[in-house]
C-alpha cells in the first residue's frame, strides 16, 4: 500500500492507493495495477499488456512456481536439451512402429487378429519380465549413478527402436527381433524413471519436487504431440523409400544421442557418490578447498561404457580401489591376523579397513549409521591413497581422518553438498566384531 500524498489531493480529505502486484514468489513479482480512491473519486492505471498477462499464465502450465528462483541454476539448460532428445525420439518412434506394424500384417490379408495379437502380447510380456529382472539387479545402482544410466535408458531406448526397424527385414525371426526390442525398452523404462526421480529431488529448491514434476508431465506432452505430428509427416513423406527411412532414422538417433550427453553434462549434483567423493576428496588434500559442483561435474566420467574399457585396459579410478560393504567370510587367517594388528587405528568406528592387493576393503558394522558408512568410505580412500606400507599407512590414514575429516565435511557443506549419507549400492553385508577378537556374524 502506497500512502504518499499525490499533488493536488491536499484538500480533498482521506485518500487510499493499492497497488497490484502479479507472481508466483515473492522474488519474481510485477506490478500490474494501481488503484488510488479519494472521497469523490476511484482512478486506476494498469501496467503491461493483456496478451503478456495471458502469456505468462500459459508459461505457468510448463515451468514452475517460483521459477526461476525455485530451481537449481542447471535446470534450464537440462530441460532444453531434454526436451529435444525427447522430440527426436518421437519422430522416430512413428518410423520404427509403422515399419513394426508393417511386419506383423498390418494391411495384408493374409494376416490373422489372432496371429498379430499373439505377437503383441509375446513382445509386452517379454519387456514387463525384462523390467523386473532390471530392477533386481541393478534397482539399488540407478540413484549413486544417476547420469551415467540416465545415458544407459536413452541408449537402449534407441537400440529397442533400431529393433523394431529392422524386424521387417527378418521375417523368419520377427518373434525373436520384437522381444529383443521390448526387452531393450523394459530398462530404458526402469532407469529413466528412477534417475529422473532422483534428478527431480536435485533441482527442487524450494521443496517442490511435486510441482517439478507435475511441470516435467506438461513438457513431455507438448513434445510428445508436436513429435508424434512431425512424426507422421516424416512417415508419409519417406513411405516407400527405404532409403529415406534409415537416412531420416539414423540422423535423427545421432542427435539423439548428443542431446542427451548434452543434458547429462550440463547436470552438477550435489550429492556425494563414489567418483564425486574421490574427486573432491583428492583436491582437498592437495589445495585445501572443495570443488564448486560445476567444476566436479566436468572432472566426472558419464560415458556408459567408459568403466569396461578401463576394465579392459586394466586402469583403476581411486574409487574403484575401495570396496563398500565386504563380506566378513571371505577373511583368511592371514587377514585376520592383519586385523588384529591394525584394530587399534579403529577405535571409536563402526567400521573395520583391510588393505590387500592393492585395495581397501571397507566391513561395515551391523549397526551403523548413514553417516558413519560415509565416513568409511572417505578413510578407506585415505588409506587408498597413503603412500606409505604396513601398520604405518593405517596410522596416517586414522590421524588424517582425525584432524581433517570434520573440516572436509564441513568444507562440503558449504559449498552445497549434502553430507547426510553416500550414494551407494544397497550395503547387504554387514559384520560384528568385539575388542581382541573378530566375530564373523553376518546380519
Amino acid at each position: 500500500m502506497d500512502t504518499s500524498h499525490p499533488e493536488g489531493e491536499a484538500a480533498a480529505g482521506t485518500w487510499v492507493t493499492v497497488e497490484e502486484w502479479s507472481g508466483s514468489s515473492a522474488t519474481a513479482l510485477s506490478r500490474t495495477a494501481v488503484l488510488t480512491a479519494s472521497a469523490s473519486s476511484l482512478t486506476s492505471h494498469r501496467f503491461g499488456s493483456r496478451w503478456g498477462r495471458i502469456g505468462g499464465r500459459m508459461l505457468g502450465a510448463f515451468v514452475p512456481e517460483g521459477f526461476p528462483g525455485s530451481v537449481t541454476p542447471d535446470y534450464v539448460p537440462f530441460q532444453m536439451w531434454d526436451t529435444l532428445q525427447g522430440l527426436s525420439t518421437y519422430i522416430r518412434a512413428m518410423l520404427s512402429t509403422q515399419a513394426l506394424l508393417g511386419a506383423i500384417g498390418v494391411g495384408e490379408q493374409s494376416a490373422t487378429v489372432i496371429g498379430a495379437t499373439f505377437q503383441w502380447f509375446l513382445r509386452d510380456l517379454t519387456g514387463m519380465l525384462g523390467g523386473i529382472l532390471f530392477t533386481f539387479y541393478q534397482g539399488s545402482n540407478l540413484d549413486s549413478n544417476a547420469k551415467m544410466w540416465r545415458l544407459v535408458a536413452d541408449f537402449m531406448n534407441d537400440l529397442g527402436m533400431l529393433m523394431d526397424l529392422l524386424s521387417p527385414l527378418f521375417p523368419s525371426s520377427l518373434i525373436v527381433i520384437m522381444c529383443l526390442g521390448s526387452l531393450s525398452r523394459s530398462f530404458t523404462g526402469v532407469a529413466s524413471g528412477a534417475t529422473r526421480a532422483a534428478l527431480t529431488q536435485h533441482f527442487a529448491l524450494a521443496n517442490n519436487a511435486a510441482d517439478i514434476s507435475a511441470k516435467e508431465g506438461s513438457q513431455e506432452t507438448l513434445a510428445t504431440m508436436l513429435g508424434m505430428g512431425l512424426g507422421m509427416l516424416l512417415a508419409h513423406i519417406t513411405r516407400g523409400h527405404a532409403l529415406s527411412v534409415w537416412a531420416s532414422f539414423l540422423s535423427l538417433t545421432v542427435f539423439h544421442m548428443y542431446a542427451n550427453y548434452k543434458a547429462v553434462q550440463s547436470l552438477s549434483l550435489t550429492t556425494l557418490n563414489y567418483e564425486r567423493a574421490s574427486i573432491l576428496l583428492q583436491h582437498f588434500k592437495e589445495c585445501g578447498e572443495v570443488l564448486a559442483p560445476q567444476q566436479v561435474s566436468q572432472q566426472e566420467h558419464i560415458l556408459p561404457f567408459w568403466s569396461s574399457w578401463r576394465k579392459l585396459i586394466r586402469i583403476k579410478l581411486p574409487h574403484e580401489r575401495v570396496h563398500l560393504g565386504a563380506k566378513a567370510s571371505m577373511l583368511t587367517h592371514t587377514d585376520m591376523l592383519e586385523i588384529t594388528k591394525t584394530r587399534s587405528h579403529y577405535e571409536n568406528t563402526d567400521y573395520l579397513l583391510l588393505d590387500k592387493e592393492g585395495s581397501v576393503h571397507i566391513f561395515i558394522h551391523k549397526q551403523a549409521t548413514p553417516a558413519d558408512v560415509l565416513k568409511s568410505f572417505v578413510h578407506g580412500l585415505v588409506l587408498a591413497h597413503s603412500a606409505h606400507n604396513g601398520k604405518s599407512k593405517h596410522a596416517d590414514a586414522r590421524r588424517w581422518m582425525d584432524e581433517k575429516y570434520a573440516t572436509f565435511i564441513s568444507r562440503l557443506q558449504m559449498k552445497g553438498y549434502s553430507t547426510e549419507r553416500l550414494l551407494s549400492h544397497s550395503i547387504i553385508w554387514r559384520a560384528h566384531w568385539l575388542h581382541g577378537q573378530l566375530d564373523e556374524k553376518l546380519k
